[in-house]
This record gives C-alpha cells, sequence and structure tokens, in this order.
C-alpha cells in the first residue's frame, strides 16, 4: 500500500466518488442531500440580494405594498433556505448517516475476514482500530455539516453577486471580484492541506497502536521491568504527534491569516466604494445599509472557507486509508469449484516469500501427508515450519507450487469448505471476553449444551470449570485471562473437539505448560487426533517419537524426512537436535529439557 503521506491531493471528482461508495446503497439520498444544502446556500444567496431591493422601498415611505412585497420575498427564500436545509440534514437527523456508517464498518469487516491473513498482519491492531472507528467516523458523520459550511462559503457569496449584478452592477461586480480571490488562494494551499492532514492520520493511527500495545502488554513489562522504558517510547509516539500538530497549525496560520485578510479587506474595500458612490450621489443610502448587512453575513464564512476546507481534507485522508484497505484483493478462487471427498495433503514444490523479505521463506517444499496419520515438524525458529502450516490453512497462497487436500488445490476449494475441513490448536490461545460455554461453542455454534460439555470432558476441562465463579456462564476475560496457560490450551482443544474436522494442526500446544498441565493438555490431545489426519509443529521431539513421519525443515527446505528411529540412524540435522536434548535432559535430571531454536 501507499504512503499516505507521499501522495498528492485526490481528484475532487475520486473523492466524490468515494464518498459516493462510502454511502452506500443510501447514494440516492446522500446525493439529494447534498444538493439540497448546495440548493440551500443559493436561496441565502438569493436571500441576501433581496434585501437591497426590500431597503431601497422601505426608506421610501410612500411605497409600503411593493415593501410588504419585497418582504414577503426575503421572508419566503429565508424559509425555502431552512427548509432545504432541515430536509437536507434529515440524512443526519434520521439516522441515516450512522446507518451508512454502519454498513460501511460492515464492509470493512467483511473485507477484513476475506483479505489474505498474511497481508492483515501487516497491520497493528491499534492501526486498524483507529481505522475502523476513526476513520469512518471522519469519513461520513461530519460530511454534510462540512460541505454545508463550504457552500455557504463558495455559492451564497456567488448567488449575491450575480443577483446583485440586476439590481447595483457595481456592487454585483465587487462581490463577484473579491469571491474568486479565495479560489487561487485555496488551490495554493490545498496540497500543503492535503499532505499535512495524512501525516497527522498517520501519527493518529501510530498513537492508537502504541497505547493499545502498551495497555495489553502492560502485565509482561511490569515483570520484565519495562514499563517506564516503554512509557518513555509512548511518551515518544506523543511527543511526535504533538509536534505534528503544532508544525500543522503554524504551517496553517499563515495561508489562514492571508486568506481571512483577503476577505476583509476586499468586504471593506465594497463599504468603501458604497460610502464613496453615496457621497457622490450615484448610491442610494438604502442600498449602503444594505450592503452593511451583506458583509456581515458573508464575512465570516468567506474569511473561514480555509478552516473548512481542512477539514475535508481529513475526510479525504480518511477515504483515501479505506480505500486502500478495501482495495486489497481476496484470495483467488479458482474454477471449477471442487471439494475434496479425501483428507490426505500433498505440498508439491511450494515457494513462497513474504512481503519484503530478502530470502524466501519456503523455497522448494514438497510432502506428502497421508489421509489419518501424525506429520511431525521439527526445525529451529524461524525454518519456515510455521508458515507451511499457514499455506496448508490459506492466510496466503504460494508464489509457486501449490497444496492440495485430497487431490484438490486449496485455490479451488470454497473458503467455507476449508475452514470446516481444517481445526487448529495454537501455542498462544486467544480466548474472548465471553463465558466459558460461548468460547467453546464459538467452533460450532448449532452444538447443544451435551455436545459442549462432552467436548469439555474429553479436553480435561471440566476439573477448572467447575472452580470458576459462575461456572460455564463465567466470563473469561481479555484473550482469557482468568484461567492458566494450560487451561486456555485444553478450552481451545475443547473447540477443536467440538467442531469435529477431519484435518487438525497442532501448534506446539505445551511448549510453554509445567509438567502437570501438560500432562493434561496431552490428554486432551490423545483424543483429539483420533482417525484425524494430524500435523504437528513441534520442538521437544520426544513428544512426538511416534510420529508417522517426522520432517526436518531448514532454511525453508526439507533436510530430512523419516520415522523417528530410521533418522536417528543417519547423520543429520534430527540426530543432532535429538542428541543435544537428550543432553539437556540427563543435565537437568527430570526437567523438561532443551527447546530447540
Amino acid at each position: 500500500m501507499t504512503n499516505p503521506g507521499k501522495r498528492g491531493p485526490t481528484p475532487i471528482r475520486e473523492t466524490w466518488r468515494q464518498l459516493m461508495e462510502s454511502v452506500a446503497p443510501d447514494q440516492a439520498r446522500f446525493r439529494a442531500a447534498i444538493l439540497g444544502l448546495a440548493a440551500a446556500a443559493v436561496m441565502q444567496g438569493l436571500a441576501l440580494a433581496a434585501i437591497v431591493p426590500l431597503f431601497v422601498r422601505a426608506f421610501d415611505h410612500q411605497d409600503w405594498p411593493d415593501t410588504l412585497r419585497w418582504l414577503l420575498i426575503v421572508t419566503a427564500l429565508m424559509a425555502m433556505t431552512a427548509g432545504l436545509r432541515w430536509r437536507a440534514q434529515g440524512f443526519d437527523f434520521n439516522g441515516r448517516m450512522a446507518a451508512a456508517t454502519h454498513l460501511l464498518r460492515l464492509r470493512i469487516g467483511g473485507q477484513m475476514r476475506a483479505m489474505p491473513l498474511e497481508t492483515l498482519y501487516g497491520h497493528r491492531t491499534g492501526e486498524l482500530n483507529s481505522m475502523v472507528l476513526n476513520n469512518v467516523d471522519e469519513n461520513l458523520l461530519t460530511t454534510l455539516t462540512i460541505l454545508n459550511l463550504i457552500f455557504i462559503s463558495i455559492l451564497t457569496p456567488l448567488a449575491t453577486g450575480l443577483a446583485l449584478l440586476v439590481v447595483d452592477w457595481r456592487i454585483g461586480l465587487v462581490i463577484l471580484v473579491i469571491f474568486p480571490a479565495i479560489v487561487p488562494l485555496y488551490r495554493w494551499r490545498r496540497p500543503a492541506l492535503g499532505r499535512g492532514k495524512r501525516i497527522l492520520g498517520e501519527a493518529h493511527q501510530q498513537a492508537n497502536a502504541d497505547v493499545l500495545e502498551y495497555t495489553q502488554g502492560l502485565a509482561v513489562l511490569r515483570a520484565a521491568c519495562q514499563a517506564g522504558a516503554r512509557a518513555d517510547h509512548l511518551s515518544h509516539t506523543f511527543r511526535r504527534l504533538e509536534d505534528i500538530q503544532v508544525y500543522g497549525h503554524r504551517k496553517g496560520e499563515k495561508p489562514n491569516i492571508i486568506v481571512s485578510t483577503t476577505v476583509e479587506v476586499g468586504l471593506m474595500l465594497m463599504l468603501g466604494l458604497g460610502v464613496f458612490w453615496v457621497v457622490n450621489g450615484s448610491l442610494d443610502l438604502a442600498v449602503l445599509a444594505a450592503l452593511f448587512i451583506i458583509v456581515v453575513r458573508l464575512s465570516e464564512p468567506m474569511a473561514t472557507f480555509i478552516l473548512y476546507t481542512a477539514i475535508l481534507e481529513m475526510i479525504e485522508a480518511a477515504l483515501a486509508k479505506i480505500k486502500a484497505l478495501l482495495g486489497v484483493a481476496p484470495l483467488e478462487q479458482r474454477l471449477p469449484v471442487a471439494v475434496p471427498q479425501r483428507h490426505d495433503i500433498r505440498v508439491s514444490d511450494v515457494g513462497f516469500s513474504y512481503v519484503g523479505a530478502g530470502a524466501a521463506a519456503l523455497n522448494g517444499i514438497s510432502l506428502t501427508i497421508t489421509s489419518g496419520s501424525l506429520t511431525a515438524l521439527v526445525g529451529p525458529s524461524g525454518s519456515g515450519k510455521t508458515t507451511l502450516t499457514r499455506l496448508i490453512l490459506r492466510h496466503a497462497d504460494p508464489q509457486h507450487g501449490q497444496v492440495l487436500i485430497g487431490g484438490v488445490d486449496l485455490r479451488q476449494i470454497p473458503e467455507l469448505e476449508l475452514r470446516q475441513m481444517l481445526s487448529v490448536v495454537f501455542q498462544d490461545v486467544h480466548l474472548f471476553n465471553d463465558s466459558v460455554m460461548a468460547n467453546i461453542r464459538m467452533a460450532r455454534p448449532d452444538a447443544t449444551d451435551a455436545e459442549v460439555l462432552a467436548a469439555a470432558r474429553a479436553a480435561q476441562c471440566l476439573d477448572f470449570i467447575e472452580r470458576l465463579p459462575q461456572g460455564w456462564d463465567t466470563p473469561l476475560g481479555d484473550i482469557g485471562e482468568r484461567l492458566s496457560g494450560g487451561e486456555r490450551q485444553r478450552i481451545s482443544i475443547a473447540r477443536a473437539l467440538l467442531k469435529d474436522a477431519p484435518i487438525v494442526i497442532l501448534d506446539e500446544p505445551t511448549a510453554a505448560l509445567d509438567t502437570e498441565s501438560e500432562r493434561a493438555v496431552q490428554r486432551a490431545i490423545d483424543s483429539l487426533v483420533q482417525n484425524r489426519t494430524v500435523i504437528v509443529i513441534a520442538h521437544r521431539l520426544s513428544t512426538i517419537m511416534g510420529a508417522n513421519q517426522i520432517v526436518v525443515i531448514d532454511e525453508g527446505r526439507i533436510v530430512q524426512q523419516g520415522s523417528h528411529n530410521a533418522l536417528l540412524k543417519e547423520p543429520g540435522r534430527y540426530r543432532d537436535m535429538w542428541q543435544a536434548q537428550q543432553s539437556a535432559k540427563m543435565w537437568f535430571g527430570e526437567g523438561r529439557g532443551a527447546e530447540v531454536g
């Protein structure tokens, strides 16, 4: 994705198109609301112009019927202005804007579900949070209000000037000369405005991400005595945000003063000319009085025009970020669509590189995993084990080669059918701040209570669930903070059991557990892997001695493959790893042994 802070201003036509897309399916009503605000601004300009003949008749005490007629015209124009504006802003008042905001958030949520997870991982959680909440609000909730102010700044003086050409061409011409002066000033200022708002938006996203990261990791930071150090990093982020804001205000002060001064001087010049014309007898005093009112009504919106457009630039910056996220292409769905009837897995000459990485994460990987077998992936950290399982889970597609289940390329399998075939137990389990029952049932929402109970029993969960304050209804807190690591793992295994998928991937689920928790989790895993195709990422080799095949991966390549006994008989990476772990186990006695990498 491009850096928004480096791009030039978005063309008005493109901004309009993005804005219309953002409020779908209410585009017609939103367009009508904008046109209504524009019409209201024009009516307001005509009403201001009509004050001139009204004052002329009012100063002429002999022409009361004509005075009343012009008073009714001014009143009618102002009433039409209020009516049009009220009707247009009804898009906000009646909840349609809130509904459009809701639908846009749903679209962004749907896009995050559809886009490749490897691409999604490139965004920090706080940045996505800022986009879904702040950018959507910036995009929609203030749009009509800002457009209304801009129309009053542009269309109202334009309509007033054109109408006054009929009443007194000199006054109309002066207004039409003053009004265009702000247009080149805006065009001069717009690139800097757009760039500044984009940089400011990026700084806000960075701050949101850093605040969320600091808050979530505070327990770890305190334990590592680094809460103050990371607080310094957070303070640096805040100082940078402050510097950008101060710099933006300073850079914007001069253009704002120039625009407001130009407008004020121009309008004062118009009043000066009016006084001059009155003195030399070529202008009626009533017209000058009306001119004072017109100047008062036009001066503020015209002088603050740049401030309104600055907010418009914020809206454009938000639209650009949302467009970039929505523009990420989903994973390819190849035709013909097919659903495999078997559950063997074949990885054929797969190559994969992460965006921006110097070296390939996987290079020429070929592997066959028979249905109902247990395959262990071993190797040092960063060797490519997790990347391979992510490709099987289709978090991304390989740039070379293919992954097949039951002889069908993953790119031909519909996403829902693929998800139903796979269960995953991660090393780092994510639980939601919901009840125990809801966290397990997430795997299969239509499961009965009895089925959830059976899965929890098989996963060795009942003992700790019964100890919770509210039992099955106990909220587990953010990321499952009420539970220990082993308990979270067993909840994750209960999910996988309830889902009952034919393929199971285990990402070293016992690596960070104490001996007692490990035994409980291992019993739960034994229930999970029966009669399923299982892939396990292992660091402690003693846990995968009974695997049907062990695949040793190093630097993105398969360097050895075979059973435990066969691999021990030949020199190579696996035997070296085994001997190192056995030596460590002897050194630490009955300890858990060293982990590779």
